[in-house]
């Protein structure tokens, strides 16, 4: 059993869109309107790491308190010096023990993200 897809109910997608194809690297495998809002399917290849990004005008929005999505680079520098010139505000890299580092940001709508490098 694994995870098929994760799903996130955004505000503007064009932003959203723009920042997981920022940080992230997931690209858009689909798009459709769906009545008055908008789909976004972002991925990083068929069948592997999926994100549905939905904007509905009316559908509750996600407050992104206590939720975190963990990514795994072996950009994590780079990615960290990224974040900091489009002006994501990103956590200093942690080194919690010899095998991992990471920093965290999050997506505009509040959504924690970790980018993790194991070493």
């Amino acid at each position: 059993m694994h995870i098929r897809q994760l799903t996130l109910m955004v505000r503007n997608l064009e932003k959203s869109i723009e920042f997981y194809e920022t940080i992230t690297e997931l690209t858009i495998s689909r798009r459709l309107k769906e009545g008055p809002g908008e789909l976004a399917f972002m991925t990083n290849g068929e069948g592997e790491t999926e994100i549905e990004l939905v904007c509905m005008p009316q559908a509750q929005k996600f407050e992104g308190k206590g939720f975190s999505i963990c990514f795994v680079t072996d950009k994590l520098d780079a990615l960290h010096e990224l974040a900091q010139s489009k002006g994501l505000n990103p956590s200093d890299i942690r080194n919690p023990d010899p095998q991992s580092r990471y920093f965290y940001v999050y997506d505009p709508d509040g959504v924690s993200l970790q980018l993790r490098q194991i070493v």
